[in-house]
């Protein structure tokens, strides 16, 4: 991916960008649950840090995140504009070009990955180089455009900031910290693929080889049910090594059990079997025609899952702790 390759929209124009356009490069609203479940591992780990050195470790974390948004923006801008999705982004829309985001994300990541080590240890900043690292070049520029196991393998990247995080207090990597990995690697397939089954028309128009496009709506069915049952085993360990208490198991089981009813539900429709696209002007992230509401569902209870599972975890291992 070049600038020689780049064109922007037609009458869009480069026009200077602001502070604004830059932030949107980083992807706000993943670095949202980046930043969340960093903080959950963060409290989660035995010991602390310092509330300097704490606000530094979130603050290079989110900011590690965004830098690796940034360098997908710049190595995707060929696809972002062709697909609804994502072609409201800073590059499509005309106001930067790939190399001011290949600058920026580069910045950032050395920046987030040098001040990390500096405020805590070399543990937790190798760990965040190798997520920048696995999400530009082992996700964006091989999986992605390669495998319809793509968000599967690629997903690692997005579970690795709580067990960054953990890093930062203790200077390794435990079990625990691997739990909470775990659960976000586990979480994220059927996270995704409810998105692919009703987006699956823009993925195909950019030769994104999502599942649905490349073994069918009732195979991708069929794994997200697997994965959430997966996912429902997985968020009882924390139960089980003694990370959470009873009060976290029962929000677990109650939780996992809404998620699997809902997989469950998307198995049972046919969601995805109907190819159709969105009107342009219809084309947000949640709008959808009928026969996908199913999978539209799953995927809007996904997000607030994971905030949930991990808030439930932390609140209830503070409470254990004393600390609340």
């Amino acid at each position: 991916m070049t600038d020689a390759s780049f064109n922007p929209p037609a009458g869009a124009g480069l026009s200077l960008a602001g502070p604004g356009d830059y932030f949107a490069l980083m992807k706000p609203r993943v670095m949202s649950l980046v930043v969340f479940t960093a903080v959950c591992g963060l409290l989660l780990a035995p010991g602390s840090l310092g509330l300097g050195s704490a606000l530094i470790a979130i603050l290079c974390i989110a900011v590690g995140a965004g830098a690796s948004g940034a360098l997908n923006m710049w190595y995707d801008a060929d696809i972002d504009g062709a697909m609804a999705r994502t072609s409201q982004r800073p590059i499509p829309k005309g106001v930067l070009t790939p190399r001011a985001a290949l600058g920026f994300g580069a910045i950032m990541s050395l920046a987030s990955v040098w001040l990390l080590a500096v405020a805590t240890n070399w543990v937790a900043a190798g760990l965040l180089a190798f997520t920048i690292f696995f999400y530009l070049v082992i996700y964006t520029m091989w999986l992605k455009r390669s495998t319809p196991q793509n968000i599967v393998i690629g997903g690692a990247a997005g579970a690795f900031p709580p067990m960054v995080a953990y890093a930062a207090v203790t200077g390794t990597v435990t079990f625990d910290s691997v739990i909470l990995f775990s659960i976000i690697f586990f979480w994220t397939p059927p996270h995704f693929w409810a998105l692919a089954l009703y987006k699956q028309t823009d993925y195909g128009r950019v030769g994104i080889p999502m599942m649905p496009n490349v073994h069918g709506a009732k195979r991708t069915r069929r794994e997200i049910f697997i994965y959430s049952l997966f996912l429902f085993v997985l968020t009882l360990w924390p139960w089980q090594t003694g990370l959470g208490g009873r009060v976290y198991g029962v929000g677990a089981v109650l939780l996992s059990g809404v998620f699997a009813y809902m997989a469950w539900r998307v198995l049972r429709s046919r969601a995805g079997d109907k190819v159709s696209d969105i009107n342009p002007d219809e084309a947000t992230l949640y709008a959808v025609r009928d026969g996908n509401k199913s999978a539209r569902n799953l995927f809007a209870f996904s997000i607030l899952y994971l905030f949930a599972i991990f808030g439930l975890l932390t609140v209830d291992h503070l409470f254990l702790r004393g600390l609340l």
